[in-house]
């Protein structure tokens, strides 16, 4: 059985570092993406599997289709650690709109409830994040999510109209820092372990605060040293790669 390669084994290919017409991907590799609004993770697979020539491709860690930023794509050998990099934190840029809750705790769903949140202030926020989301705290995952219940994933009993108990699951916030509070929005940066759902913060803290909130805007800026600022969007990673096979 083949092992898991180390991490600082496997080239990474990105805006700094591309692959020659020689290179052997099926060997390794790690591409830097950054996603575009709208698509799915799986829609990036696709896209890049035609373009590297490798049968073999995954992504380390799903963003949702209304996220952007950070999604890292393994390929051939590669994909033996894909592990390795979901196991490290996430940097994560989100903006949270308070006053409003939805079904999918995002800007999908429908509004589901409608609270006040005029008495929310930056002191009030910093304090309740000191208190409730500073370190290992416990979460409830969303039912819109993939985890799965009965072999079937939640959001897919979700949108027949099921909900099911969900266990709260340990998450650890390492850092996190409000960087615009303009009522009723907030845009935080959170430093959050893995298998953290930045729309159940959203919805938590507007709770927390004796409100309503929701995700309304999220981009993944890192993961683990692996940065946003070095990735390309697919079209442009397709375009270097298409002119590397040709040249």
């Amino acid at each position: 059985m083949a092992r898991a390669l180390p991490l600082d084994e496997i080239p990474v290919y990105g805006k700094k570092n591309l692959p020659d017409r020689d290179t052997n991907l099926s060997d390794g590799a790690i591409f830097l993406i950054d996603k575009p609004l709208e698509w799915s993770s799986f829609d990036v697979v696709k896209f890049l599997r035609k373009r590297i020539r490798v049968k073999k491709v995954g992504h380390a860690g799903t963003l949702d289709p209304l996220a952007t930023g950070m999604l890292i794509l393994c390929c051939g050998k590669a994909t033996k650690s894909i592990s390795m990099i979901q196991d490290l934190p996430k940097v994560y840029t989100g903006e949270i709109t308070f006053g409003k809750a939805t079904t999918t705790y995002d800007a999908e769903g429908e509004v589901s409830e409608e609270a006040s949140w005029d008495h929310i202030t930056k002191e009030k926020i910093i304090d309740v994040l000191e208190k409730e989301f500073t370190g290992t705290v416990e979460q409830i995952p969303p039912m819109y999510s993939a985890l799965k219940y009965g072999g079937k994933k939640l959001y897919e009993l979700a949108r027949k109209g099921e909900e099911v108990v969900r266990l709260p699951r340990q998450v650890t916030f390492h850092e996190h820092e409000i960087l615009t509070f303009e009522p009723p929005k907030l845009t935080l940066r959170i430093k959050c372990s893995k298998g953290t759902y930045i729309r159940s913060l959203a919805r938590d803290l507007g709770e927390a605060l004796d409100s309503k909130g929701y995700l309304s805007g999220l981009e993944r800026t890192a993961i683990g040293d692996f940065l946003v600022d070095d990735a390309l969007t697919p079209h442009e990673m397709g375009d270097q790669l298409k002119d590397i096979w040709q040249s």
